[in-house]
This record gives structure tokens, sequence and C-alpha cells, in this order.
């Protein structure tokens, strides 16, 4: 009977370490998944953003002979078209202690999509049995944000019909334009476009916009 206790009480610790969980901010912890089970990302919003599986499965590394690359299938599973994605593949031994992490990005992946990518800065140092996927950047296109609608303004008495305007007033300036630099790589920044990135250990959402 205790035998069944024991198994009973490590199959419940199993499955919650596979679901995700929030931190003290409310943020969405990544679950860690088995090498051969898909692995899922969350944005700043707590909803699934990426799903990803592993292309390379047969990883053992040694402190003397780490593994470098590993492949990633990373799929889209928001709503949103991303211009610019990056995140972590991280891995993890039997002993749950972290042995690995690499850097992966993907550039245009529309919604339901998949691109592979690699991991060329991991330095795996053992033979995993489970790993995780997170979102480090979600940078979205402006046309799949939500905008406000704009107040449609009184008319005017005071102001002259467009025919009557002066030829010899000044042409409105033209908007500048933004960029923004996400590790050495540079990418058009557009406002009202929310930024999903991570600071520190802390993930926030960045959205630039006009001031009123």
């Amino acid at each position: 009977m205790c035998w069944l206790i024991v198994f009973v009480c490590l199959s419940v610790v199993s499955v919650r370490a596979q679901q995700p969980t929030a931190n003290t901010a409310g943020v969405t912890n990544e679950p860690r998944v088995g090498l051969s089970e898909a692995a899922s990302a969350f944005d700043v919003a707590g909803r699934e953003a990426l799903g990803g599986h592993l292309r390379t499965t047969q990883l053992a590394g040694t402190q003397d002979a780490p593994v470098r690359n590993v492949l990633i299938v990373v799929e889209n599973r928001s709503q949103f078209f991303y211009n610019y994605v990056s995140g972590y593949a991280t891995f993890y031994g039997n002993d749950g202690v972290r042995c690995g992490e690499g850097l992966w990005k993907a550039d245009a992946l529309a919604p339901g999509e998949s691109a592979e990518v690699d991991a060329p800065s991991l330095r795996l140092t053992c033979t995993p049995t489970s790993w995780r996927l997170s979102a480090l950047n979600l940078l979205t296109r402006t046309t799949d944000v939500a905008k406000p609608a704009a107040a449609a303004s009184a008319p005017n008495a005071a102001t002259p019909p467009a025919s009557e305007t002066s030829p010899t007033s000044a042409p409105p300036p033209t908007a500048q334009r933004l960029e923004i630099n996400i590790n050495g790589k540079t990418l058009p920044l557009q406002l009202g476009n929310p930024i999903d990135v991570v600071v520190g250990k802390e993930r926030m959402l960045i959205v630039v916009q006009p001031a009123p």
C-alpha cells in the first residue's frame, strides 16, 4: 500500500512539472517537457505564442565535449504575424539541473507557420532528459494591433474649406522613420506596435506611441 501512495505522489509531481505556472509578477512560466514532446512559449499576457519541437534528439554532451548546436522547429501559434521572434531553448539533466541553453531567432513568421531554426550559442554539457522553450522577443506588425478609432472632428466655421487654403501654406512635416536594434539586428519600429521583451528576469511589453 505504501508503494502505491508513493507512486501516486510522484505522478502528481510529474504532471504539475509539465503545466505552465505563474511567477510572483503574474507572468506565465513555460513548462519543461520531454525531448520527444512539443514545448510551448507564452507572451507577456500569458497567451500561447509559440510551439516547438526538437529536430535534433540525439543529444549527449560533457564538460570536455559539449554539444554546440541543435535544430528546433518553431511554430507561430498566435493570431499575430511576427516580424521577428527570438528565444531560448533550455535543457535539463536527469537531476533537474540546467546543463545547457541556446539562443534561437527567426524572421517573418505568419500565424500557423513553422520554421526550422538553430541555436549556435548552445553549450550542452549533459545528456538531457527534458527541455523548455521560452520567448525573448515577439515583434508584431502594426496591422495586427487594434488601433483606437479617431474621434471625428466637429466642423469648424472658422476653418476655411480646402479650396480656400492659402497656396503659401507650408506642407505638413514628414514623420521621422524609426528603427529598433535587437541583438545587433536593425528592424523598423512602428508606432502602436507592441514589443514583447525580457529584461533581466522580468518579461515586459513595450509600446511606442505619440505623446498626447
